[in-house]
């Protein structure tokens, strides 16, 4: 009779929410629970020599320190660590002794196919069980996967793997694959499944494959709280209940909903995971789900947006992230828009002379607004709103980089807009080229009143007061003086962001004198 097992993977692929860094102590509770819980195999996070190792962190070096947070009792569990390809060197892997991991999930991409097997073949030498992780198995022509499955066979390895890296894989695609590895691999090797839930279907494809009839053993890769990069894993707590209700299971799902509860929601908290459009489109374009992560965290861009920038993308590009290929990609994408300078001069000479306002959208011009109300009346006074239109009072011009914002504007209002080249618009009062006002803090390089201050700076405007430069609380309901302009975002990012404008504000200070009207809460000089 077929077993069906499952492999924990939440230490690993988990990691990629909170950079691996669970804490020593809940390294261990997490393994101890999932041990508790019955699951056959957990993996321990990464081996990897490109880290240096912290015991906080479930990336490590050795095998010793491996070993460390493996419980005396191993219940007949099995215990194991991923290795990517490339990040360790087969000199420092000692022979098996059973005193620590069991066996290693070698993972590569198809153009690190041969060296891989070859490290494959020094891994099971030395006495491990290797787990052949072929990433994003759609890749593979049906001649290359057959090739590889052969050499699987060959290696005599434990467990072939369909890898679902991207989250794309339909059932049909997924049903066709299984039957090409099972009337293929050794019968004494088990298949192994890894899916993203990119489409929602990674619970509904790890039921077929339960549901097939067949012989060979499965091995089913799970995460608890579905924890894991962009839309996550499988449940490991939904999916150990359906075996136990379906295929003869015998899970104990009470320690795993302690993690979740003691441990797991407080990282979700933080660094939430799961479904998104982003990486729903993502996973439409088969490209890795970081692409996603990345256009989303910038907030300027539309679905329409995202889907045109995946649409243009390098094929070659798609299966590794490149951070440098996706920033120039989304700079170039937002730069291609018209521009049209007819009252370029006009504005210059309005401005020269005069004090301008900014009115970005923080909290505080809703506190503050008598203040700000009173300051915007002056007659030396011009006043520029960043992205909305100030109801208490309307700004003379409302500067605009974000599509998203200009289309909640009243159309009536255009007429004293200024937009950047990425918005495509007509009557428009001045719309300038997007490129030129980017500063180069990642975080914050077109964060709209950074850009707006760039463009006063190239007009030779000497004096600026800010308002509503807060900066970011993780309370993101105290963020804006409108709701409609609330986004959500990690709180990485929004430390990141704050961080980003001190640093571009600090900078532009040298060329304009900057000056306060309402508290900078965030965003302190």
């Amino acid at each position: 009779m077929r077993k069906i097992r499952v492999l924990d993977c939440t230490l690993r692929d988990g990691g990629y929410c909170n950079q691996w860094q669970f804490g020593k102590e809940n390294i261990k509770k997490i393994i101890s629970r999932l041990t508790d819980a019955g699951v056959d195999i957990i993996e321990c996070g990464f081996l990897t020599n490109k880290v240096q190792f912290q015991p906080n962190v479930s990336k490590f070096n050795t095998i010793d320190q491996v070993s460390a947070v493996i419980p005396k009792n191993r219940n007949g569990k099995l215990f194991v660590c991923m290795m990517n390809y490339g990040e360790y060197s087969m000199e420092d892997l000692p022979p098996y002794d059973g005193t620590s991991i069991d066996g290693i999930r070698l993972a590569f991409h198809k153009k690190n196919l041969i060296e891989a097997l070859e490290i494959s073949k020094q891994i099971q030498e030395k006495g491990y069980k290797l787990f052949i992780q072929a990433m994003v198995s759609l890749n593979y022509t049906d001649e290359e996967f057959l090739h590889l499955i052969f050499a699987c066979n060959e290696l005599k390895a434990y467990s072939f793997y369909i890898v679902d890296s991207f989250g794309v894989m339909k059932q049909k695609e997924l049903i066709r694959l299984f039957y090409m590895v099972e009337h293929n691999l050794d019968k004494n090797i088990p298949i192994g499944y890894h899916s993203h839930n990119n489409l929602q279907l990674a619970y509904s494809n790890a039921q077929t494959l339960v549901d097939i009839q067949t012989n060979q053993d499965l091995i089913i890769d799970t995460s608890i709280f579905g924890m894991g990069r962009g839309a996550g894993n499988l449940n490991t707590e939904l999916f150990v209940e359906y075996l136990n209700d379906n295929a003869g299971g015998y899970y104990d799902i009470k320690p795993l909903l302690n993690i979740i509860d003691e441990v797991l929601n407080r990282f979700y908290q933080t660094n939430y995971w799961g479904y998104s459009l982003p990486n729903y489109l993502s996973a439409k374009h088969n490209a890795h789900p970081d692409y996603a992560s990345y256009l989303e965290e910038r907030h300027t861009l539309t679905v329409e947006n995202m889907d045109e920038i995946f649409s243009i993308m390098d094929e070659n590009k798609k299966n590794g992230y490149d951070v440098a290929y996706i920033e120039d990609l989304y700079v170039r994408y937002l730069a291609t828009g018209k521009t049209y300078n007819d009252h370029l001069n006009e504005l210059r000479e309005k401005l020269q002379g005069k004090q301008v306002l900014i009115i970005a959208p923080g909290r505080s011009v809703e506190d503050e607004k008598d203040k700000i109300i009173a300051y915007a009346g002056r007659e030396n006074v011009i006043s520029i709103s960043v992205n909305f239109d100030y109801k208490y009072r309307s700004a003379d011009y409302i500067f605009l980089s974000n599509l998203r914002r200009f289309k909640k504007l009243n159309p009536d209002k255009r007429y004293k807009t200024i937009v950047t080249s990425n918005i495509p618009v007509d009557g428009a009062y001045l719309q300038t080229q997007y490129r030129c006002l980017l500063n180069d803090i990642d975080a914050v390089k077109d964060n709209a009143s950074m850009m707006l201050i760039q463009f006063l700076i190239n007009l030779d405007v000497k004096d600026i007061v800010i308002s509503g430069i807060d900066g970011y609380s993780h309370d993101i309901g105290t963020n804006f003086a409108e709701g409609h302009l609330e986004f959500v975002t990690k709180n990485t990012m929004f430390d990141a962001m704050n961080a980003g404008m001190i640093k571009i504000l600090s900078r532009y200070s040298k060329e304009i004198n900057i000056s306060y009207l309402t508290e900078q809460k965030y965003v302190k000089l």
